[in-house]
């Protein structure tokens, strides 16, 4: 599968509530529980701008999770384009934490093995039951055309461009 064509996640922090939601159901797919802390995805507020941002994995096209993960936890699909870390191989150094721009990886202290988001194998619940429809499945040329207008507006409010 082109790259263009894989499915990745995108957020769009103009529709989101942060009713938390898509934490829950994160949660609840991967670990059973509703507490958001087990979750593969994070929102917060961000008080500067008085809006709410997801913290989620981009399943990157290159990822430094990977190339930092010393055991070869951490794959990625050249079909799918998903990156996942394989627990059974995952020794715990946190590596992929401290690589990662966005800190995704989470360090699951009860597992002591590193976390994040398999894309539900290709149907994230997050984006399901997501109602505003602030998190959606488009293929990663979709993604990469909206974060462009996405930065682009950003840049505009900022004053920067």
């Amino acid at each position: 599968m082109k790259a263009a064509h894989q499915k990745v996640l995108i957020y769009d922090p103009e529709r989101c509530t942060g009713c938390g939601y898509c934490e829950i159901a994160c949660a609840f797919q991967h670990y059973g529980t509703l507490d958001p802390a087990k979750s593969h995805i994070h929102i917060s507020l961000d008080e500067r701008v008085a809006r709410f941002e997801a913290t989620n994995c981009r399943h990157c096209e290159e990822p430094v999770c990977l190339a930092s993960c010393p055991e070869e936890a951490i794959t990625k699909s050249d079909e799918s384009g998903w990156v996942k870390i394989n627990p059974m191989k995952c020794i715990g150094c946190r590596s992929c934490i401290l690589a990662c721009p966005l800190s995704c990886p989470w360090f699951d202290e009860e597992h002591r093995v590193s976390a994040k988001c398999d894309f539900c194998d290709g149907d994230p619940v997050c984006a399901k039951y997501c109602s505003p429809g602030a998190l959606r499945v488009v293929s990663r040329a979709e993604a990469e055309e909206f974060n462009r207008r996405m930065y682009a507006i950003e840049g505009d409010r900022s004053g920067r461009g």
